[in-house]
């Protein structure tokens, strides 16, 4: 186990815009992992600033993504095209320390992970609360966009998210772990036998634990 750093912060012009990176330096490096924020929230996810807590002590370097749009101020999420034209003007500073670069994400951030992961290079895919259809509508699937990521792949999804349960994903080359009983942003109700704390340390636990394996 490593220690880390403090975080720094920079900008990046990118076709969409300017985008933000804010690092997570682990002290001896072996990996970076990237993380997208949602279209509903930021970069202060509960997730996203667990990992970026946790991860740099195992080696692994984190940079929270903040796409253009956020940076910006905007309210509304552009198109998929657009997201994706930001996440790769990004790319070559996430790819600037010489190191493996997971792509991951959370919901919308996740489906952007997966869409470019083939053509970008990334080592690996983490996807967070991935929105497997809109609510309600399981009918309109996203599983293609997971399914064909072309690497390997943690899911990390709530047992009771609306955006697709964990037993409505298709099987495939990837993995899945589940925090019961948590919503699309990992919350669970009080009275569940898993608590906050817990279901937040189920999250990084696997990362911890699956980030090892590649590299």
């Amino acid at each position: 186990m490593t220690g880390a750093t403090s975080s720094t912060a920079e900008t990046v012009e990118t076709e969409a815009g300017t985008a933000r990176v804010t690092w997570h330096r682990a002290d001896r490096p072996r990996l970076v992992l990237a993380l997208g924020h949602g279209a509903g929230g930021g970069i202060e996810a509960r997730d996203l600033v667990a990992l970026a807590d946790v991860l740099p002590r195992h080696g692994v370097t984190v940079a929270r993504v903040e796409q253009p749009w956020r940076v910006a101020g905007k309210k509304v999420t552009p198109a998929p095209r657009t997201l994706d034209a930001g996440w790769r003007g990004i790319w070559p500073a996430l790819a600037a320390p010489g190191l493996p670069v997971v792509s991951g994400g959370r919901s919308a951030g996740a489906r952007v992970a997966c869409r470019t992961a083939a053509e970008l290079g990334a080592a690996a895919v983490l996807a967070l609360g991935f929105p497997l259809h809109p609510p309600g509508k399981p009918e309109k699937s996203r599983a293609g966009e997971l399914l064909g990521a072309g690497v390997p792949a943690l899911v990390v999804q709530g047992g009771n998210d609306p955006f697709g349960k964990p037993e409505e994903f298709p099987d495939g080359p990837y993995e899945l772990v589940e925090v019961a009983c948590a919503d699309h942003g990992f919350a669970v109700p009080k009275r569940a036998a898993t608590g906050r704390r817990e279901a937040v340390a189920i999250i990084t636990d696997a990362v911890v634990r699956w980030t090892a394996t590649l590299g």
